[in-house]
């Protein structure tokens, strides 16, 4: 049987080219001379943008010139070098490395060409992971202290605005990369049940998403399970010695992947029911469904991003839910955030802050080719106990209206409890057994073909029977005449 080789969506120079006209436009309209784009350890790597790689330095573009990609080691440089040698052509033919902020700044007044005005992306950008910006400080500091003649301004919010609307050639990368989240969700259903650990859940999807030939965006996997709980981010047991969590009766498996293809990410949120569920994680399921569908009923180009937010809250408003985390926001980047602070005005968690919660709110106006997650959260707060459901998936805005990419994890996966029928919802049924149902086919196909084969060497050898007997008989009354 011949292997199968993964084969995901390549970006061409064309691509290239359209970002980077787009890019000096944005530079023209800020009068910048030179732009330093940060990827650094950053989650959304930034760089990519100009480069189509990552190398966890920079990327400098001068408003006119060549570009040129920074990195902390020569490994780096050549791990492109070998991509290239296969016949890779690099989007950015001069790789150096800069092991300080100070011999980065040599390169950036090489790039300004005696101009004094240079862009930043990363210095305050603000994320999710990375609140704090994506450039460190001993990198920045020595590279701020060579350049003290250069006028700096972070373009940060506008970089990522315009990031927000994908090319043909990116959606091509979403897609495929929702594609490759589908089968993760799939591969989690697939082996959920009582007595399941979180870590068999985690593997198969890992392993379901890899063989497509992509990465997975930090933190690849958000995972949580249990009756009810609040607990969201890379499981515990990643990060430290802790045993993963068995699934048990009446629990919810929830987890949130992040597939990326070419640095264009989607995000799927899929939950496993262990049922069956109490009657308040039973609301908040409902209540989330509603909101994924008012909110795939309410997007269109034009509305403004805030109004969407208000059109997915509507649900949780009405059945006085609250929601933990955003009911929708932006991917690639991962930017504008529509978490609303409805019914939450007497909800404790326990959380000690220190002075009160900080970051911008952003607003935009929808344009088709912008990507979303829809990610509806419906949460219930009963006697000090905290339940929460959520679903959700990627979402392209179109011309006319919007286009879901997803559809196992933006509904509840029901398993019935230990030595039970597994039950999950009609569209996750659909894709998780088209693969089972084409086998079957082929089989049937085969089995009547073997039946098919036996029957017309029955009916030969039949009638090679009836040939021998007539000859016989044939000869028999020949010698009677005789």
């Amino acid at each position: 049987m011949p292997v199968k080789h993964a084969r995901p969506p390549v970006l061409s120079f064309a691509e290239r080219d359209r970002r980077w006209s787009s890019v000096r436009a944005l530079m023209r309209e800020h009068r910048l001379d030179c732009l330093v784009v940060a990827g650094f350890r950053a989650r959304e790597m930034y760089e990519s943008y100009i480069s189509d790689d990552y190398n966890e330095e920079c990327t400098v573009l001068p408003l006119q010139g060549d570009a040129v990609v920074l990195t902390w080691a020569n490994l780096r440089v050549l791990r492109a070098k070998w991509s290239e040698a296969r016949g890779h052509e690099l989007w950015v033919p001069d790789y150096r490395v800069a092991t300080s902020g100070g011999q980065a700044a040599e390169v950036v007044r090489e790039k300004l060409g005696g101009g004094r005005r240079l862009g930043l992306v990363g210095l305050r950008s603000e994320a999710p992971t990375e609140p704090f910006g994506a450039i460190p400080a001993n990198w920045w500091m020595p590279f701020a202290d060579s350049l003290k003649d250069v006028d700096f301004q972070d373009i940060s919010d506008e970089f990522s605005h315009l990031m927000l609307v994908k090319s043909a050639e990116e959606l091509a990368q979403i897609r495929y990369a929702a594609k490759a989240a589908e089968a993760g969700c799939a591969a989690m259903g697939a082996v959920a049940g009582e007595g399941v650990g979180e870590e068999v859940l985690y593997a198969e999807a890992v392993r379901a998403m890899f063989n497509f030939g992509i990465g997975l965006r930090y933190p690849n996997i958000v995972m949580n399970s249990g009756p009810a709980t609040l607990s969201w981010g890379p499981p515990r047991w990643t990060t430290r010695g802790e045993a993963p969590r068995v699934l048990q009766k009446g629990d919810l498996m929830q987890a949130e992947l992040m597939p990326m293809c070419g640095n264009q990410e989607v995000q799927v949120q899929m939950t496993v029911a262990i049922d069956p569920l109490n009657a308040i994680n039973q609301k908040c399921e409902k209540v989330a469904l509603e909101s994924y569908r008012a909110g795939l009923k309410a997007l269109k180009p034009g509305m403004a991003f805030t109004d969407l937010v208000n059109a997915m809250a509507e649900p949780l408003k009405s059945a006085g839910c609250w929601c933990y985390t955003p009911l929708v926001h932006s991917v690639g980047p991962h930017f504008l955030l529509g978490r609303p602070s409805i019914n939450m005005e007497n909800v404790d968690m326990g959380v000690r802050f220190v002075g009160p919660a900080t970051g911008r709110v952003r607003s935009a106006i929808m344009k088709p080719g912008m990507v979303l997650a829809f990610e509806p959260n419906a949460c219930l707060s009963v006697d000090g106990v905290h339940h929460r459901v959520n679903i959700g998936g990627t979402v392209i805005v179109t011309e006319n209206g919007c286009e879901a990419l997803n559809k196992i994890p933006t509904r509840v996966w029901h398993v019935a409890p230990r030595g039970g029928r597994k039950l999950v919802s009609l569209p996750a049924r659909a894709a998780a057994q088209a693969p089972s149902r084409k086998v079957a086919a082929k089989k049937v196909t085969a089995k009547k073909a073997t039946a098919k084969k036996a029957t017309a060497k029955k009916a030969t050898a039949k009638k090679a029977t009836a040939k021998k007997a007539t000859a016989k008989k044939t000869v028999k009354s020949k010698g009677k005449k005789k």
